[in-house]
This record gives C-alpha cells, sequence and structure tokens, in this order.
C-alpha cells in the first residue's frame, strides 16, 4: 500500500508508484496516452496537509516527466482504482501554511468549479448550484482564513470544499472543459509558479475569451448568482465582464498575481510554451477547444 503524507503532487506521485508497481512496462505510458485507464494498482491513503489539488478524492494523477535534454511535459492518468481507499483530513495540519500557499490552495479550488461549471451541457441545475455553493464557500472562508490562519472551522469548509469540487460529484453529466489548467502546466514549468497561482492569473482571461467565443448568457449567470452583480438586460456584456473582473479581484486580495508577468513572463517566451503544451497531447479544452493559435492569444491577453 502507497500512504502519501502531503499535498496533491505528493498524492499524484504516490498513486504514479501505486500504477507502476504490477504494470509491467514504464508507468509514462498512462501519463503520454500509449495506454488507457489504470485498472491495476496498489492501495493508496493519505494524509492531506493542504487543501488544493482535490487529489485525496480524484481518480486523476498528475505528473511532469523531465527529458534527457531539460524538456519538462505534465500529463495526467487517471483510473477509479486511483481514488484513494481514505484520506486523513485534519485542517490543523494546514494552520502553519504560509499565506502564498493557502492562497494557491484557494484559487486551485475555484479553478476546479470554473473548469466544470463553464459546459456546453444543458439543464444542470443542480450541478450548476453545487459548483456555486463551493465556489461561494472559497470566497467567504477564504477571506477568513488569509485573515485568521488558525480559523479552524474556515480551514474546515476550504478542505471539504477542496474535496468536493475535484472527486467529480459537481461534474457529473457535464462537459468539462481543463484546457485553462493544461495551459498552467507550462506557467508553472517555465516559472516555477504554483498550480493555483498560475490558475488564478490566467483564468479571467480565458474568461473573457470564452465569452467572446460563447456568448454571455453563462457569464451573466455566473456574475449574478456567484457575485451578486445587478444584471444589465439591455447589456449583458457588462454583467458579464463585471463577473470576470471580481473573479480577478479575489484572486488579487488573496495575493494571487494577475499577469505573467509579475511571474517574470515574456512575449518571446509564449511560442515555448504553447509548443510543449499541444506536444504529444493535441486536443485541449471543451467549451474552448484550444488550438495553438487560441493559446497564444491567451498567453498574451495574460501577460
Amino acid at each position: 500500500m502507497m500512504l502519501a503524507v502531503g499535498g496533491g503532487s505528493v498524492i499524484d506521485t504516490a498513486k504514479a508508484i501505486a500504477a507502476g508497481v504490477p504494470y509491467d512496462g514504464d508507468f509514462w505510458d498512462f501519463y503520454c496516452g500509449k495506454k488507457g485507464p489504470v485498472t491495476e494498482a496498489l492501495p493508496v491513503g493519505c494524509v492531506v496537509t493542504i487543501a488544493a489539488s482535490g487529489s485525496e478524492g480524484s481518480t486523476d494523477s498528475v505528473v511532469t516527466l523531465v527529458t534527457e535534454d531539460g524538456h519538462q511535459y505534465k500529463r495526467c492518468a487517471d483510473g477509479d482504482i486511483l481514488r484513494p481507499l481514505f484520506a486523513i483530513m485534519n485542517p490543523e495540519l494546514m494552520m502553519t501554511l504560509p499565506p502564498y500557499q493557502t492562497a494557491s490552495g484557494l484559487a486551485d479550488i475555484f479553478a476546479h468549479c470554473l473548469e466544470r461549471y463553464f459546459s456546453h451541457t444543458k439543464d444542470c441545475e443542480l450541478t450548476d448550484r453545487m459548483l456555486e455553493a463551493v465556489m461561494l464557500t472559497i470566497i467567504k472562508e477564504g477571506r477568513r482564513v488569509m485573515k485568521d490562519p488558525n480559523d479552524y472551522e474556515a480551514r474546515a469548509n476550504i478542505m471539504w470544499a477542496a474535496m468536493v469540487a475535484q472527486n467529480n460529484i459537481t461534474g457529473v453529466g457535464r462537459a468539462q472543459d481543463w484546457g485553462t489548467h493544461h495551459m498552467d502546466n507550462e506557467i508553472g514549468i517555465l516559472y516555477g509558479a504554483s498550480h493555483g497561482a498560475g490558475l488564478a492569473l490566467l483564468f479571467p482571461y480565458w474568461m473573457e475569451y470564452a465569452m467572446k467565443a460563447n456568448g454571455t448568457d453563462l457569464f451573466v449567470k455566473f456574475a449574478s448568482r456567484i457575485f451578486g452583480c445587478e444584471i444589465d438586460f439591455e447589456h449583458p456584456e457588462v454583467t458579464a465582464m463585471e463577473g470576470i473582473r471580481r473573479v480577478r479581484e479575489f484572486m488579487t486580495e488573496i495575493g494571487m498575481p494577475a499577469t505573467i508577468s509579475e511571474l517574470g513572463g515574456k512575449e518571446e517566451d509564449i511560442p515555448v510554451m504553447v509548443e510543449n503544451m499541444f506536444h504529444g497531447a493535441p486536443n485541449h479544452g471543451n467549451f474552448v477547444k484550444l488550438t495553438p493559435e487560441i493559446a497564444a492569444e491567451i498567453y498574451k491577453m495574460a501577460l
């Protein structure tokens, strides 16, 4: 059995080892698409020390391959058998986290909701409301915990939100996107930013692009239900953009970056990020089907 003590990277690594032990081959086969879902693995348990990835409740595992020439590629494997058999979730273990890591976790959880919320699947009222509940919880309890890191109840609600956001109960029956996560992987690799920090800065720009590509309806609903924005029925794009502005405002309020430039990013880095993002993994996104050109455009918007 594998016991992971830590956050998402530790748990995902344990899952990768768990999948690799019984497999007669390179475990990377599950991550690069050579093999389908993992169907055999050692059992995994975990002790969670940061509320963020939700890997303690998910069937996914993300790992990074470093090639001989120094290139890095983040890829995901999945399989029901990778969902941990148990997760010990004690909010007290998170109270000594630096504020940056706490905020990164909040951004990651919020992003997991956005990846599911913006969907072409119609009539998903129940999971819409569940996702909205998680996002509202992150905003409320996130503000509390950033002021008082020792707030047990806030930590507990955030830890539970992380699990609910990623164990896929909120994704049942709806097409999900995940393009922004793939874009963020390259930011993390190139600039060393936390996963949550990259997602925090990218999502408002992705949302702006997605709104122009798919219309304002979902973004108006989001702005109204999450941030209480009054709907401008004559100019719905105004309401939609206000909701996007509020996302950016919340992320910067808790200490997350708003642009790639804040991480040291330069426009000349964009072709490298795009090339690595699409290397061996040509399909990204659903609500917005990313192409190299679209990804480059969003990266430029985020500079």
